[in-house]
């Protein structure tokens, strides 16, 4: 009965239900030095105004996969198409607590491509030395959680009932601070990550 499953590739429970999102982290060369690029999220946006971050938004059914969401998202925010880009490559997804799944990238924008960030979207870029994130931790804080059961939560049917021990939990949030600008939360986390990956092949080199 249960052969069929036996090379069943496992997905995350309730994916389903996950609201999924895309992300580029983009890198620029500035004479013979690396620097990543970022955005400031326009101060008249819903969401998160003024916050720096790197282009993304969430995966559209016509994107043939997220690879192509965060392409997309980097043309209409920052005004460069995928054919200007290269060297191309995943990051770790991210499965945050609060229902999505995020998909980052890394790539090089090539030299001679001008960055026209969309005003709708973008209130200004900066970009920041590479060797900065290379050299620098960032600063660590937690948020954390607690448990608030709704009124008719069924405590008589678990053992310890009302007083049952619920785990607590915390969120690291990270900072980076430069030049005046915070890099932190999500934006943080991707960057952290991408700078462990480059860290660790060229250890291993």
């Amino acid at each position: 009965m249960l052969e069929k499953y036996l090379n069943r590739i496992p997905k995350i429970i309730g994916e389903i239900n996950y609201s999924k999102y895309a992300i580029f982290l983009p890198i620029i060369k500035k004479k013979e030095d690396y620097h990543i690029l970022f955005e400031v999220r326009a101060y008249h946006m819903r969401r998160q105004p003024g916050e720096v971050c790197f282009p993304g938004g969430r995966v559209d059914k016509t994107d043939r996969d997220s690879k192509m969401t965060a392409l997309r998202e980097t043309r209409e925010e920052l005004g460069v198409d995928s054919g200007n880009i290269e060297q191309i490559f995943p990051l770790d997804f991210v499965v945050s607590p609060f229902g999505t799944i995020i998909y980052p990238y890394a790539g090089i924008i090539k030299d001679e491509v001008e960055i026209i960030p969309n005003p709708e979207e973008v209130a200004e870029t900066f970009t920041v030395p590479l060797s900065f994130f290379m050299e620098t931790e960032p600063e660590y804080y937690k948020v954390h959680f607690h448990a608030e059961p709704e009124k008719d939560f069924p405590f008589h049917s678990i053992y310890g009932g009302e007083k049952y021990k619920w785990q607590i939990r915390h969120m690291d949030e990270l900072f980076y601070f430069y030049g005046g600008y915070t890099i932190w939360g999500l934006t943080a986390n991707i960057l952290k990550n991408f700078i462990e990956i480059i860290n660790n092949e060229s250890s291993e080199r």
